[in-house]
């Protein structure tokens, strides 16, 4: 096996496309996650634009799988330019906005689309 082969962040199988490595999930995984995006458990939690930034943070396959598909870290640039990485679950997250508690962060929404998408 190749050092440099990528596995899929949902069910660990070789990705082959270059479109599947570029997102981190394969063609079945990735619709079965933006399915779940629009499933009524999320439209009833989430508001409109945090349903659309979690999915933005998929579609750039910015969740990377930690332990199993429960826990995940997210890369992310602050807005004076530095990077972070932080640890989200459905149920929390390590970013400012989820340190808060006030509000989910779209971190959080999309570790829960993820988890929905079995």
């Amino acid at each position: 096996m190749d050092a440099n082969t990528t596995k899929c962040g949902k069910c660990k199988r070789t990705l082959t496309s270059a479109a599947s490595v570029a997102l981190g999930y394969g063609p079945t995984c990735y619709r079965k996650i933006k399915a779940t995006a629009k499933a009524k458990v999320i439209t009833a939690a989430y508001k409109p634009h945090q349903i659309e930034k979690a999915q933005e943070l998929l579609a750039l396959g910015a969740l990377v799988p930690l332990r199993g598909n429960r826990i995940f870290l997210v890369p992310s640039t602050e807005k004076d330019g530095t990077a972070r990485v932080y640890r989200t679950h459905r149920n929390a997250c390590t970013c400012p906005a989820g340190v808060k508690g006030v509000h989910p962060c779209k971190h959080r929404i999309a570790a829960h689309m993820v988890a929905l998408a079995v």
